[in-house]
């Protein structure tokens, strides 16, 4: 059979609504995490907070609940659309791989594979909306607006850099792509050996606990293993700053921060993404199973 026979709608809706979900729920964190990323301590035009909690407050005196919900309309549609496509990519690829039959195992390394695969198809779709994201989240002069919402700033950065400027961001996004394998891989592995351990097919629904729990390892693993890129990727999506490229951005994070710079944002994002992976995570698995139980019931009457 072939790859698009096994292209199935209820997994693209399905991940559309545990993306939108987190996301409209976190958001605010989202934010915080950027605009920690990009302070590399040399602009002085960049606002610097004293922790979490002093971000947030100081966030929301300065520039009101809008603030803490800047980029939220191109980060709904990015997160959206890129774990709907996720889910819907990965499958596909991991159901062909499986020959039609979603019981058979498959091993660590084709998880990786597939989800690398997925990851890049889904990066080359969405990444415009993730640097429309971050340039709307680093509004923080609320004197000096550059854009006013996703299109003009869709608009604007056409003008401004042509279609190329939609793909700042996009080399240290594909190697965050490994970012997605590796949170897959861990995330079908204990899903593997939990349904081995209790004797049941690989395609059975777990419980609520069991997708929370997966979902957070993984997630914990994928972020400490390959979070540098993450800020690599918004300081060359920040337009308050220039750099020659991802190697210069990395040498001058290197000499200015250490090894530090690179995990600036880190503890933001953890406290971020574990909570929105567990959210997006367990509605997916829901949402998916309640669709593809439905569609089934529809085909025998």
């Amino acid at each position: 059979m072939s790859l698009l026979s096994h292209v199935k709608y209820e997994h693209l809706v399905a991940g559309i609504s545990g993306g939108v979900t987190s996301t409209v729920i976190l958001h605010p964190l989202d934010v915080i995490k950027i605009r920690f990323a990009v302070n590399d301590g040399r602009l002085h035009k960049t606002p610097k907070y004293n922790g979490i909690i002093n971000a947030f407050t100081t966030i929301l005196h300065k520039e009101g609940v809008k603030g803490l919900y800047r980029g939220l309309t191109p980060n709904v549609w990015g997160a959206g659309s890129s774990w709907g496509l996720y889910f819907l990519f990965y499958n596909a690829i991991k159901t062909h791989m499986q020959k039609g039959d979603t019981d058979i195992q498959l091993p660590a390394s084709t998880h990786l594979l597939a989800a690398s695969e997925a990851g890049l198809m889904t990066l080359l779709i969405t990444n415009p909306l993730w640097v429309v994201k971050t340039r709307l989240c680093l509004q923080f002069d609320t004197s000096t607006q550059a854009y006013n919402g996703m299109m003009d700033a869709l608009v604007k950065i056409y003008k401004t850099d042509g279609v190329k400027g939609y793909y700042k961001g996009f080399i240290p996004g594909v190697f965050g792509v490994s970012h997605g394998a590796v949170q897959f891989m861990v995330y079908e592995e204990m899903k593997k050996y939990y349904s081995h351990y209790y004797n049941q097919p690989l395609s059975a629904k777990l419980g609520t606990i069991e997708y929370l729990t997966f979902a957070a390892i993984s997630k914990l693993i994928a972020v400490s293993v390959t979070y540098p890129y993450q800020v690599v990727r918004a300081r060359l999506q920040n337009q308050h700053y220039q750099y020659q490229g991802v190697l210069d951005c990395v040498k001058q994070t290197w000499r200015y921060e250490g090894w530090r710079g690179f995990y600036k944002g880190l503890g933001t994002n953890l406290i971020r993404v574990t909570p929105a992976t567990m959210i997006t995570f367990l509605t997916y698995e829901n949402v998916s199973h309640l669709l593809l139980t439905y569609k089934s019931s529809q085909l025998i009457t």
